[in-house]
């Protein structure tokens, strides 16, 4: 009996134990299911070649088939984009940190020596008549107060010395005459000594000599031997180099850096190792439409006559700093798109996640712009790679250069484009549609022959015309034809067509004479953002999927627009 109560009692035991290793392992697994079901919901997936496929569960790419793969949680939360680590390395995206430190705080401004006005001087006749002789023959030689520059024989003043020297004989008699004859010769600007010479010789002097009123140097020569002249005609001009200004274009984004009395330190080529430096004298009330510029003149000391008008010049301010002064980031991180100017931001340090911004800018200072509004001091800003930051916005639906609103329509964009860059620009248009035919037929080399044409000519178009909203349209184009040209892959060379299309219609849209085609667009394209295109035919040919979806898409509009 006692040996069955202690069987009893071990068995007792030995179940409880059981029971216990059963049921926790059943509630582990359990939560451990829970757990796996739960982490298997909140999981998305992804391709690390496209970053903006986003999928609940795992699979292939649908852009490039490759497998996808978790995708980090703070992925698909943040407001921007996400790039990969290999496209900022290949893309060379550097950035800075926003703040006022790293900002040459001076203004450098570009112009030339030219003579004094104030100081310029035209030597004239005061009689007419005929030069006889000239004692200045070139430009550049130095005259000075009271010398002769030519001789001139002059009727009315051989009538007027004639004249005075019978009212000298009449002077008893008819002072006032012989008053009147003296002033008229006065007028002439004949001196008292002159005149007193002509009475004492008792004889007219045929002819007369002319006098330099001013001290300088012959800049232009206006007349020659044996040329007759009227009265008051300029004989030379002369020009005082004692002083010289410098003139520089300020352009007005730098104005508001410039005031008159300030001071500028000036270089200039043939004196490389010496400044010279002076002030603010005037700035031009008036601003050049056509550059955008207006002059700033600084009156420069030339007694040593070292300083020669037409030199290059070049100055800089100094701009004093203070803790209040708004934040500046380089001209690099800026694109322009019409009235709009934007940066890209990195939104998490330790990730290469971003987005745009839109800033407000404020004066040019150096190769920094002054930030009004839009960003802070310790804001993360792309500086080098922007365009390709740009494209990867682009491509992903967000916000960018193109797409203010985040939608998948183009936006149109009013630029004044060069007459000189639309006809060099009409050849690369044609390769831009035969690129186009070249994918509708899912031909990988001839896509990247046609765009290897493109390239070569795109590289060697000259932009010097072009602002920098254009500059930055033209760009991407640059950089999507040659990554066309580099892929044999007809999906990544699809990928690259959807942002040269994009910019290819920006401009295209701004032509002044154009031939008649059509935007179209697929709303499939993109991974269902859609994507357009141009064409000459209004029949739909989809060049993102070739004969899988041919007619896939629909026409927008047409070019040139119709009011």
């Amino acid at each position: 009996m006692k040996k069955t109560i202690i069987y009893t009692g071990l068995a007792l035991i030995t179940g409880l134990f059981v029971g216990y290793l059963v049921f926790s392992e059943g509630e582990n697994k359990t939560e451990e299911a829970h757990a796996e079901h739960n982490a298997s919901e909140d999981t998305m997936w992804t391709c690390s070649m496209h970053p903006q496929i986003m999928q609940p569960e795992p699979g292939d790419c649908p852009i490039c088939g490759m497998e996808l793969i978790p995708a980090d949680q703070s992925d698909a939360t943040i407001a921007g984009f996400t790039m990969t680590e290999n496209a900022m390395i290949l893309a060379n995206i550097q950035t800075t940190i926003v703040g006022t430190s790293n900002a040459d705080k001076s203004v450098t401004l570009s112009g030339t020596l030219e003579t004094n006005e104030e100081l310029n001087a035209v030597q004239s006749s005061y009689f007419a008549g005929r030069i006889e002789h000239l004692f200045i023959n070139t430009t550049g030689e130095q005259v000075k107060i009271g010398q002769i520059l030519a001789t001139i024989y002059s009727p009315d003043l051989v009538a007027a010395q004639q004249e005075l020297l019978t009212a000298v004989k009449l002077k008893g008699s008819q002072p006032k005459l012989y008053q009147a004859v003296r002033n008229k010769l006065k007028n002439w600007k004949l001196s008292d000594s002159q005149i007193n010479a002509i009475e004492e010789g008792g004889r007219v002097r045929e002819n007369f000599p002319v006098f330099a009123s001013n001290s300088g140097t012959v800049t232009e020569k206006m007349v020659n031997e044996g040329d007759y002249i009227d009265r008051g005609q300029p004989l030379y001009k002369v020009a005082n180099l004692s002083e010289v200004w410098a003139e520089f274009d300020a352009y007005e984004q730098q104005l508001s850096n410039l005031k008159e009395g300030q001071k500028l330190y000036i270089s200039v080529n043939a004196f490389a190792d010496k400044t010279f430096s002076g002030t603010i004298d005037f700035i031009d009330p008036i601003l050049d439409n056509s550059s955008r510029t207006t002059k700033v003149r600084v009156v420069l000391d030339n007694r040593d006559g070292k300083l020669k008008p037409g030199m290059f010049a070049e100055a800089t301010i100094n701009m004093e700093t203070t803790e209040s002064e708004q934040i500046s980031i380089p001209k690099s991180a800026v694109m322009w798109t019409g009235e709009r100017s934007i940066v890209y931001i990195k939104t998490n340090p330790n990730l290469p996640q971003f987005e745009m911004k839109e800033v407000t800018l404020g004066s040019e200072v150096g190769d920094f712009y002054q930030i009004l509004d839009g960003l802070q001091k310790g804001d993360e800003v792309v500086t080098n790679g922007t365009f390709t930051v740009d494209a990867a916005a682009q491509l992903q639906g967000k916000k960018s250069m193109m797409n203010q609103n985040s939608t998948d329509e183009d936006v149109a964009i009013q630029m004044n484009l060069p007459k000189k860059f639309q006809l060099t620009f009409k050849p690369m248009l044609q390769d831009y549609l035969n690129l186009k035919d070249a994918l509708v037929a899912s031909d990988t080399t001839l896509a990247k022959q046609t765009a290897k044409k493109a390239s070569a000519k795109i590289n060697n178009t000259d932009t010097a015309e072009l602002n920098q909203m254009l500059v930055s349209h033209f760009k991407v184009i640059q950089n999507k034809f040659k990554a066309i040209s580099a892929s044999n892959d007809i999906a990544a060379q699809r990928e690259e067509f959807i942002i040269l299309s994009q910019n290819m219609i920006a401009l295209v849209s701004n032509f002044d004479e154009i031939e008649e085609m059509y935007i179209q667009r697929c709303p499939m394209a993109n991974n269902n953002k859609g994507a357009t295109w141009l064409s000459k035919n209004k029949d739909i040919k989809n060049p993102y999927f070739g004969e899988q979806m041919l007619g896939c898409g629909e026409t927008i509009d047409r070019l040139p627009y119709k009011n």
